[in-house]
């Protein structure tokens, strides 16, 4: 299937649709999820289009988990969580629901169980706050 350039991604690395951005460079970008299983969800994205894994440019997941583990790092850090999950979808029948390859970053915590991926957003101004602890952990 072809890479849609009018997904939801596509659009914000567009600037078309805003968005909390957390760390950004040549080739990545890191945003808050809007629709968080847990407090500082992440998502990492690589600016070239690829609907997913299976399209991907190789050399670009390199950079693409280079940034990964930057935020996990940060998101670890800017929560003082007990440790993190880093996951990625491929599909329909494996829970892709937006065709741009992305990365979810989200910090767990001990007896904390995540939240759904519900249709929920979360407040502007939680999204904003979780976005600047972490671009504050990224700068130390």
């Amino acid at each position: 299937m072809a890479y849609d350039t009018t997904n939801i991604f596509a659009r914000l690395l567009r600037d078309e649709i805003p968005s909390y951005r957390v760390y950004e460079d040549e080739h990545t970008v890191a945003i808050m999820d809007v629709m968080p299983q847990g407090i500082g969800h992440t998502l990492v994205l690589p600016k070239a289009p690829s609907r997913n894994l299976y399209d991907a440019d190789p050399e670009s997941l390199g950079v693409l988990f280079k940034t990964v583990q930057k935020v996990a790092k940060a998101v670890k850090k800017a929560f003082a969580a007990d440790g993190v999950v880093v996951s990625q979808f491929n599909e329909p029948a494996a829970g892709q629901t937006v065709f741009h390859l992305h990365v979810h970053v989200i910090p767990r915590f001990d007896g904390v169980p995540l939240n759904k991926h519900s249709g929920e957003m979360e407040k502007a101004e939680v999204l904003a706050a979780n976005a600047e602890r972490i671009k504050a952990a990224l700068a130390e």
